[in-house]
């Protein structure tokens, strides 16, 4: 269990990601200021377009120009992630912060057996082993997983779309990072793999003793799997809170619109706008 007076194991201050266009510069993200305890599951909510995976993408110094981190710290204990050195940051991803992309079909190689994608990241950070260790450090992988050995020797298009996932956490664990981020980890999935998926999450994020980040729109998910919540519109964090208080008593008039929309057997409500609420909805 978190508690507030625990140092932050990632303390994010004034992150603003800009990208410049034709009719002038887009603020993605625009001063966002959050911290994550350790072992805490922070959750990251808010419609397309706020900025959720922006500030991902800024974590792992991934942003593509034009698009430009303009400002901001990102202390991920003792490592300031905007400005570290391109070396360095390829040293820390996977061994002190992973990303779990969106979407596991577009991240895993077609052509790359399972076992050579999950060895591939641990060899690139210098890790040696053996034929025989790396079989077992790969099945060990996968059980953690709850994927069957097996598997390793599979091809993503050999793999269901819940399996596919489960070995992008594979990976993205090897190394055992102190900070995981998942990018929503369940789009496209059913609902009955999207329980699976999440309960694996959480599972190896138990084992492991990391924090997670896990942004996505879903409430319901959000509400089962987070312990805080941060509320993303228009490239700003408008409300912070821990789940239980957040759900039952938000402050900002967007979070009180994302948390009418939800669906309810106990209540009927007339359809209404944004506009409305005062409430400007990022394009």
């Amino acid at each position: 269990m978190t508690t507030t007076d625990t140092k932050p194991l990632l303390q994010i201050t004034d992150l603003r990601v800009h990208f410049p266009t034709p009719r002038g510069v887009v603020r993605a993200v625009d001063g966002v200021t959050f911290s994550v305890q350790p072992g805490e599951r922070f959750g990251l909510i808010g419609e397309s377009g706020s900025g959720k995976s922006t500030i991902a993408l800024a974590l792992m110094r991934l942003i593509k120009p034009p698009g430009q981190i303009v400002s901001g710290q990102a202390w991920l204990e003792n490592y300031n992630l905007l400005a570290a050195s391109e070396e360095r940051m390829r040293q820390l991803r996977l061994s002190e912060i992973a990303l779990i992309t969106q979407g596991a079909m577009n991240s895993l190689n077609p052509v790359m057996r399972v076992k050579d994608q999950i060895l591939d990241g641990m060899r690139a950070h210098g890790v040696k082993l053996s034929p025989a260790q790396a079989q077992q450090r790969v099945a060990d992988l996968l059980q953690s997983v709850d994927l069957r050995p097996e598997v390793a020797n599979r091809y993503p298009h050999e793999l269901s779309g819940g399996m596919k996932q489960r070995v992008c956490i594979a990976i993205a664990i090897s190394l055992r990072p102190k900070l995981i981020i998942a990018d929503e980890p369940t789009s496209a999935l059913d609902v009955i793999v999207q329980r699976r998926v999440m309960q694996t999450l959480l599972k190896v994020q138990m084992a492991l003793g990391a924090s997670v980040i896990l942004i996505g729109h879903d409430m319901g998910i959000m509400a089962q799997f987070a312990q805080r919540l941060g509320v993303m519109r228009a490239g700003q964090l408008v409300e912070v809170g821990d789940v239980s208080s957040l759900f039952a008593n938000p402050q900002h008039p967007y979070t009180k619109m994302l948390m009418e929309s939800l669906p309810s057997f106990d209540r009927k409500t007339m359809l209404f706008h944004a506009e409305k609420q005062d409430v400007e909805v990022a394009l």
